[in-house]
Order: C-alpha cells, then structure tokens, then sequence
C-alpha cells in the first residue's frame, strides 16, 4: 500500500514500465501529531552515469495521496536538484532547482507557513550561495477547498529519506544528511528517540547525534547525521 500510494514517480505518471528498487527510512510522530519543518544538508554523491537516480528527503501525508520532496535527479548525467509535490491532488507545478556537483553540500528547508496555509521549500547550494525559494498550496483553505471534494489539504506524518532506483543500481557510495531537524506539533518526542522504519530491512544505515526537545506545543528532533551506507 506504501509504495503504490506514495512512490508515484514521474516515470509512473509516465507510463514507463521500468524496474525499481526502493531504500528508504522514514519517521512517524506520535498518533494525531503532524510535521511543520524537514530540514537538513545533503551531501552529493558521485553519479557514475545518466540515469533515472532519485535521492531525497521528503514528507508523505496521512492520505498517502502522494509526497513533497527535494529531488537529486540524475536523469541527464549531471545531478540537478528541486523540490516538489508528486503527483496529483492537487497538481502543482514542479518547483526550480540548479545543478550541482559531488561532495557539495545542498542546504533543503521545508516549513509550514502558518500565515497562508502553504509549505515553502528553499535549496542552497553552500559552495556558490544559490539559493531558490518555491511555496506550494498543499494545505490552504479557500473557496475551491470548501467546495469541491478532492481539493488538497494534506497533513504529514511521515519523514522519509530516500533512493529510488529505475533500472540502474546503487552505484554512486553513500548518500548522507546532516544537520537534520524535524519538527512536529505536540508533546511527545518518542518518535524522535525511536529507531526509523527501515523498508524490507533493505538499506544499511547510520543515525548519529540524536536529541529531542518539546517547548510551547513544538517537538523538535535534531540529528547530527543520517547516512544511507549501502543496500543491505
């Protein structure tokens, strides 16, 4: 249910049969909490070869209707990086994103903004100071919303860091985050000392630097690093 609900890649939409391969961690929050920030640094691997590589951080809602998500996409054989909502209900525009090069480092930011109900994605690339800044209504109430039935309005309570593979393997080392922080509503911090869900046992991973904290109904997870290491 997982994988057919929210890995809905492009080349699903698509129509492209391909051969996958999923490695993923993800955490949930306390029942009835939901997450207001995701961000972190993502250090860029080698990419070996064009290729359909998608690596990224991303927040999957309680409908598992989809995933908004900061790609490292090695489709063209350089790896460019943006930030999303795939696929549908709603259907938004793909947001902007730059290229960018093994051992940069690219700084992703994912916040609710509380004042108009969207998410706001910002990407940084540390090694020249790009900076790109996309919003996405993924969570406004308006007229649309109140009358029409499938209108979006998505509540997340999945973090997820991942590879998703079509017909190419693992071939590029390590993927590693940094500098994590995940907030969520609420008061219990469990989730954040919790192991994550390894899908199929399928990765081999570090977590390291792990604290929680809760203040005025916010629960903040920081980690010092997440790395993907190798399949299993």
């Amino acid at each position: 249910m997982l994988l057919a609900a929210l890995f809905v890649s492009f080349l699903a939409f698509a129509g492209h049969a391909s051969a996958v391969s999923w490695y993923f961690l993800r955490y949930v929050p306390a029942s009835g909490q939901k997450f207001t920030s995701f961000s972190g640094e993502m250090t860029i691997p080698a990419l070996q070869k064009a290729g359909v590589y998608y690596l990224w951080p991303g927040l999957q809602p309680t409908d598992n209707s989809g995933v908004y998500q900061n790609v490292l996409d090695g489709r063209s054989g350089t790896w460019w990086i943006g930030s999303g909502w795939c696929c549908s209900n709603p259907s938004l525009p793909w947001g902007s994103g730059f290229n960018t090069y093994a051992n940069e480092k690219v700084m992703f930011n994912n916040r609710l903004d509380s004042g108009s109900s969207t998410w706001k994605s910002t990407l940084t690339r540390q090694s020249t100071g790009a900076t790109v800044t996309d919003s996405f209504a993924l969570c406004r109430i308006g007229l649309r919303e109140l009358t029409s039935p499938i209108a979006a309005s998505k509540s997340f309570n999945q973090a997820i860091f991942a590879i998703e593979l079509y017909d190419v393997n693992w071939d590029f080392g390590q993927l590693a985050f940094s500098n994590v922080v995940i907030t969520s509503t609420g008061t219990d911090s469990s989730w954040c000392n919790t192991t994550p869900e390894n899908y199929n046992g399928a990765t081999t991973y570090s977590i390291n630097g792990l604290s929680a904290s809760v203040s005025g109904g916010t629960v903040t997870c920081k980690i010092n690093s997440v790395i993907l290491q190798r399949p299993a």
